[in-house]
């Protein structure tokens, strides 16, 4: 049975999120139910005495001047709902709807949005039942909210568009019917509640960053192995470096380095004696370099978990004094910030990975075969596997344009500044995936390396992680077919199995710098 979640509207944990993104089921927190009703009640206030109030009974963005008489406020909402599902592009996975959906109805659940008790039971339900709806992932500039990719989530709730359900796609007024549910009908401000508010942008960010953590963590295993590779220092990790100059990321990841080799017979092997005074910076600078990612991650996760347990739709009902105001909670700057962030973070993870790799196969750097192949000339190793790491680094590079520098005026200038999160959260996964292949080759040349030191062992850390490879992966003794070791090697770092077989214990995101 999987995890379930008891959602806590404003009090969820990061821990909780990543879990709802791997698939754990979701139950509402039964005590937001008071204050759902109280905010519902209180638009109906607003509706009984009517007086203009945006979102309410007007009509939206430029069109906020005009007046909409109470008689028509349900086919408003239908219709901002139906114009506003314009969104282009392939469905977003639906890990990250899942998500999504999760963090609506959090951010609904807090009784500041006029939502029905109703319309947030078929949101739940939906997440229980596993009716995802089908959410084009291009349209959103991250303000005036996500508007096209929620109003698909929300289509499906009123019966239009397309769904997910039981592993097919379907019409969404099928998959509501095949599990049971029926659609709404949407009541006032409901409709710009439901596609206000910044949930895809947060959504794929926490995606972005949860799939770069576990990338990350992997590349602390691969780079000590290709240390041990190079028969490298580990002095480089002693904590009084890292104490004089406290950062604190950089002290973590000195300490997990450390941890990882201690006890190898690989490294005592060259303690005495050794020629060489330094190694390079791919080896040397691990713990400045992925402690100040580790750093950028933390921050990016701080700002995330805070914007998934706020409330980002505009109007916000305000039940104590009766009134909805007009704000811009939907500007996702904060979210394009985090995603600005955690893509430099991704390329310089993925990039001193690829400087490692280049480090083990060339000769005069290591002092392992060229290629790391017994036979090199007959054989070409691993030349080639590099230059596909180089290949991904440099898209990362590419993609890594911040985001958030960007901007271009909406609904005929009244929405005249804009975030650019969603895209600049989008583009995390793709990131992340270039990473772990970039991490996964790594691994197979640090296995590789360390095996031409046998009988010499590693820590048994260390030897564990060499093990899990080996097993599906064997040395390479002359050249073969090299994509399928690639695959194999990569799945270990993406799944989160490499970080899983070791002992020690690797930072992540979720502790407080």
């Amino acid at each position: 049975m999987s995890q379930s979640i008891l959602l806590r509207p404003g009090a969820v944990s990061l821990a909780q999120w990543r879990a709802i993104y791997r698939g754990a089921r979701v139950q509402l927190d039964p005590g937001s139910a008071d204050a759902v009703l109280r905010s519902a009640q209180t638009v109906e206030a607003i509706v009984a005495k009517g007086a203009p109030v945006y979102g309410i009974n007007t009509g939206f963005g430029k069109l906020a001047t005009v007046r909409i008489e109470r008689d028509d406020l349900e086919t408003l909402q239908r219709n901002i709902v139906l114009s506003h599902a314009a969104g282009v592009g392939e469905p977003m996975p639906l890990s990250v709807v899942r998500l999504m959906l999760a963090l609506k109805l959090a951010s609904l659940a807090q009784g500041a949005s006029g939502i029905k008790p109703a319309t947030l039971v078929l949101l739940e339900a939906m997440l229980q039942q596993d009716v995802m709806p089908v959410v084009p992932c291009q349209g959103s500039v991250g303000a005036s909210g996500d508007l096209a990719p929620l109003s698909h989530m929300a289509a499906a709730m009123i019966g239009a568009g397309d769904a997910f359900f039981g592993g097919a796609r379907m019409s969404a007024a099928d998959a509501l019917a095949q599990a049971g549910l029926a659609p709404i009908v949407l009541g006032a401000k409901e409709g710009l509640a439901l596609l206000n508010g910044t949930q895809y942008s947060t959504a794929y960010a926490l995606a972005g960053l949860f799939e770069i953590e576990t990338v990350f963590q992997s590349a602390l295993v691969t780079g000590a192995l290709s240390t041990e590779a190079a028969k490298g220092s580990d002095t480089p990790f002693d904590p009084r470096i890292h104490a004089l100059r406290g950062q604190p990321g950089q002290i973590v990841v000195a300490d997990a380095l450390r941890a990882l080799m201690a006890g190898s017979a690989i490294r005592e092997s060259h303690r005495e004696d050794d020629v060489r005074v330094q190694d390079p910076y791919c080896l040397r600078c691990q713990p400045q370099v992925m402690g100040a990612a580790l750093d950028v991650m933390r921050q990016a996760a701080r700002t995330l978990e805070i914007e998934a347990n706020g409330v980002s739709d505009n109007p916000l009902v305000f039940t104590d004094t009766g009134e909805a105001l007009s704000g811009g909670n939907f500007h996702a700057e904060p979210v394009a910030f985090a995603a600005d962030m955690l893509a430099m973070a991704v390329c310089e993870i993925g990039s001193i990975s690829e400087r490692r790799i280049a480090m083990l196969v060339d000769p005069a750097l290591s002092g392992l075969p060229a290629f790391l192949t017994p036979k090199p000339g007959l054989n070409s190793g691993f030349m080639i596997p590099q230059v596909t790491a180089a290949a991904l680094v440099s898209e990362n590079k590419q993609r890594a344009y911040p985001a958030s520098v960007d901007s271009i005026p909406t609904s005929a200038n009244q929405e005249d500044h804009v975030s650019m999160a969603a895209h600049g959260a989008r583009r995390l996964m793709a990131m992340a995936d270039n990473a772990a292949n970039v991490v996964g080759i790594e691994l197979l040349a640090a296995v590789q390396g360390c095996d031409f030191h046998a009988p010499l062992a590693s820590s048994s850390v260390l030897e564990a992680a060499r093990g899990l490879l080996r097993g599906q992966v064997p040395t390479l003794q002359d050249d073969r077919y090299f994509h399928p070791d690639m695959v194999a090697a990569t799945e270990l770092v993406r799944s989160g199995a490499l970080t899983a077989r070791v002992t020690v214990a690797l930072p992540g995101v979720d502790a407080s710098a």
